[in-house]
Parts: structure tokens; sequence; C-alpha cells
């Protein structure tokens, strides 16, 4: 896990290159998406709390907002392995019945 310091200076990196990556990924897959007018939040996969790259294009994807507050908030729970992230999943979580 990074310290806190070098946590922000991660986001400030991301910060200083999200328009121009916006513009990138519009390139190549269609227009960020936009609500109510503002930008989704680009979700970082691997988050840069725990040393995700924050400038990588395979890091990176669009996040509707209230799914990425979501994220925000779960991810400090699984890292601590409380409930209901330290108990095991369904049998078959990616089966079609």
């Amino acid at each position: 896990m990074l310290s806190k310091d070098a946590t922000q200076a991660a986001r400030e990196r991301w910060e200083n290159i999200r328009e121009s990556f916006r513009e990138g990924w519009s390139k190549k897959f269609g227009n960020w998406p936009l609500e109510r007018g503002k930008s989704w939040p680009g979700h970082h996969i691997r988050d840069l709390k725990h040393g995700g790259d924050p400038v990588d294009p395979n890091n990176i994807v669009p996040m509707p907002p209230t799914i990425h507050d979501v994220l925000n908030k779960e991810y400090p729970r699984c890292y601590d392995g409380g409930p209901p992230w330290n108990t095991a999943g369904p049998d078959l979580p990616y089966a079609d019945y």
C-alpha cells in the first residue's frame, strides 16, 4: 500500500492527464460518457492507493458516478477483510442458469 503522499502524487498524475486521456479514449471507443453534462469519473481498476498506474489506459474505465461512489466505499472494506468480503460467494458466480 502506498503512503498518503505517494497516493496523492499518483492522483495528481491522473488529474494532469485526465482531459487528454478522455479525448484519446473517445477517439478509440466513442464519446466519453456524460451524466447531466458532466463527465463520468475514470475508475482505476487497480486502485491508486495499492499501486495502480494512474495513467495506464488499461487501468482506467469510465464509470457511472453512482457506481463509482459505491466502488470507492467498498474497496477499503474489501482490503480490510471484513463482511461481506470475508465470506465465500455462490458456488457458480458466473454461470448462466
